[in-house]
């Protein structure tokens, strides 16, 4: 097969009719994913109220560290795949498959096993007041369950069944898992009102549903054939998948890390506030979450773009390496200023969609999404550009951007504002680390794009 002239559709298509029809289904299968977290933020805030919020917020970095395992072996298997794939080499491509997969499950089954043994301590150290510590537990003990078949689902269902050329399968996966966590929240919180119990068995339910879809369709794939042989685990292989995953997984524990920090810091300057330990953790949850659905999108652009970049960078045909990625950034700001205006001019209905609260709580949170958020209408850029550079093998230089923003300056500004402004510092870290944090990126992909 010619480099020039490649037979794989994401070497002929146009590059813009290839990211809509890779971008949309990631899309959804990204909005789908924090469905999951909203749509319990909703049932329980609406019958639990800001206590049980406050546990969902706190429980989060499991969450996070779960979707930073898929994405280290479901981003890195899918790059590592794709760029085989356009080499013309498929048993190659079989191989990086089938060892993600089995590195995917055998990850699911440690982060059970460690959130089941050390419960009550990680919760405390995530955060947990007092008063929502019962609750906490209640709903991470079970949904604990869950994280094999999420880390699975969401790293081979998700970026592996996509690499294989079939988008839309993820779609149909994450969509059918989110339906059924939304049928059976409304019927075991609100009709059978079994509180953080009945929301965590309904994500649990939903999260196993797509796991064996999932299955399903890893079992018939249309460009490789899975093998025995495939799922054997060689040190190379692992290797290669995780150094092509470390960018958007350091990008996942940066934010656990910065969550943790966050909630801690909510609690403590909270108390010493007008707001008490509970509310800004409450409503920081609320909005992280909400914000999740905005980056939804631009991570489902990204991760569109990445089969169309890794094939083409490895079949030489920089043109559309290029032509993919400048794509992929004019749809970014177009959503991400659309999002802007919404957190600017409309927090209020949107903080009321997950309960009621006091005039406190409403405040904070006001305060929180227009100041925090306030440069989301740049946002897109770094996650964008940060799997880009994954995306063509340059791992390196997408696990620095990935950390630019969480680690490198927002962490740091979350310890020393709060010294003298106190909360009120927490909000306007977001703003100050979003701009250096796209300044750098800008740097980095103006030098990369001239170098091409």
């Amino acid at each position: 097969m010619s480099r020039n002239t490649p037979d794989n559709p994401l070497g002929r298509v146009s590059t813009a009719k290839l990211l809509r029809q890779f971008a949309i289904p990631s899309i959804i299968a990204m909005l789908v994913t924090s469905l999951y977290n909203i749509v319990d933020q909703f049932f329980i805030g609406n019958s639990v109220g800001s206590l049980g919020n406050a546990a969902t917020n706190i429980a989060f970095p499991l969450s996070i560290c779960c979707v930073a395992t898929a994405l280290l072996f479901g981003i890195g298997g899918a790059a590592a795949f794709n760029i085989s794939a356009g080499r013309g080499d498929k048993e190659k491509a079989a191989t990086y498959m089938g060892n993600a997969l089995m590195m995917l499950l055998l990850c699911g089954l440690v982060m059970f096993l460690i959130t089941e043994l050390f419960l009550e301590p990680l919760l405390r150290f995530f955060g947990s007041p007092e008063n929502v510590l019962g609750y906490a537990i209640t709903y991470t003990r079970i949904t604990a369950f869950g994280f094999p078949f999420v880390i699975f689902s969401t790293g081979g269902g998700g970026h592996l069944v996509r690499a294989d050329g079939r988008p839309n399968i993820t779609m149909l996966c994450n969509l059918t898992g989110a339906l059924i966590n939304v049928v059976l929240d409304a019927l075991f919180v609100f009709i059978l009102h079994w509180g953080m119990t009945g929301a965590a068995l309904a994500t649990v339910i939903g999260q196993f549903v797509n796991f064996l879809l999932s299955v399903y369709f890893l079992c018939h794939c249309q460009t490789v054939t899975l093998q025995r042989k495939h799922l054997i685990l060689h040190r190379s292989t692992v290797s290669t998948i995780m150094s092509l995953g470390t960018a958007p997984c350091v990008n996942q524990l940066a934010m656990m890390v910065v969550q943790i920090v966050m909630n801690n810091s909510l609690k403590y300057y909270g108390a010493r506030s007008v707001y008490g330990e509970a509310i800004p953790i409450a409503c920081a949850g609320i909005i992280s979450k909400v914000n999740m659905v905005f980056m939804s999108f631009i991570i489902g652009i990204s991760q569109g773009m990445q089969p169309i970049t890794s094939f083409n960078y490895g079949a030489h045909r920089y043109d559309r390496v290029k032509s993919a990625y400048r794509q992929a950034i004019s749809a970014g700001g177009i959503i991400a200023v659309i999002a802007f205006l919404l957190f600017q001019f409309a927090p209020m209905q949107i903080i009321r969609i997950f309960g009621n609260g006091s005039p406190e709580y409403f405040r904070f949170s006001v305060n929180y999404f227009r100041i925090f958020l306030f440069f989301t209408f740049i946002n897109f850029v770094q996650p964008i550009t940060s799997n880009f550079f994954t995306s063509i093998a340059k791992p390196k230089v997408g696990t620095f951007l990935s950390l630019t923003r969480q680690i490198i300056y927002l962490l740091p500004l979350l310890i020393l504002l709060p010294l003298y402004f106190g909360i009120d510092g927490i909000m306007y870290a977001g703003p100050i680390a979003d701009f250096f944090a796209v300044a750098t990126t800008l740097v980095m992909i103006t030098r990369q794009l001239r170098s091409m």
